[in-house]
């Protein structure tokens, strides 16, 4: 199935959606160096994990908008259901990482004490969840043959 959301015949969606993947996992990790090693005012660990999970996030956004218009194309009722839960997944780990971000500003982190345990909480939380999604992607991609593009005369997956 050829997707809409393509440029030269290759599909949008899958090229954007590692940055917010590896900027995700990389600001836990930051905040794992941070929480567990490094834990003073002045560290460094802390403003990289801020500043790629907000990376993360706008990345996040810009991949949603070739993932939808993917979605829109799926005729199979079959892929459809899986497309919708691998959207649904996404859309809550954007707000749980956009919630772990916000705690984090000047204002959120007066919610939970200045303390970064609920931020890191539910940046484990958010990894989790587009981990999950992602293998849907996957499953979606691999398995049934969305956004690739078939030579003449293939047969489409199943």
């Amino acid at each position: 199935m050829r997707t809409p959301a393509s440029i030269g015949g290759h599909p949008v969606h899958p090229m954007l959606i590692p940055f917010p993947f590896a900027l995700w996992t990389f600001s836990l990790i930051a905040d794992a160096i941070y929480y567990f090693f490094d834990h003073n005012a002045a560290s460094i660990w802390d403003d990289i994990s801020f500043y790629t999970m907000a990376a993360g996030t706008v990345g996040a956004v810009m991949a949603a908008v070739p993932g939808l218009i993917d979605y829109f194309s799926i005729k199979e009722p079959r892929v459809k259901k899986i497309a919708g839960w691998h959207a649904r997944l996404n859309v809550l780990a954007l707000l749980i990482f956009g919630a772990s971000l916000y705690l984090r500003t000047i204002k959120g982190s007066d919610m939970v004490g200045r303390s970064l345990t609920i931020p890191v909480l539910l940046s484990i939380l958010g990894i989790i969840l587009i981990s999950i999604s992602g293998w849907l992607g996957g499953d979606m991609v691999y398995k049934h043959g969305v956004a690739v593009e078939r030579a003449p005369g293939e047969p489409p997956a199943s």
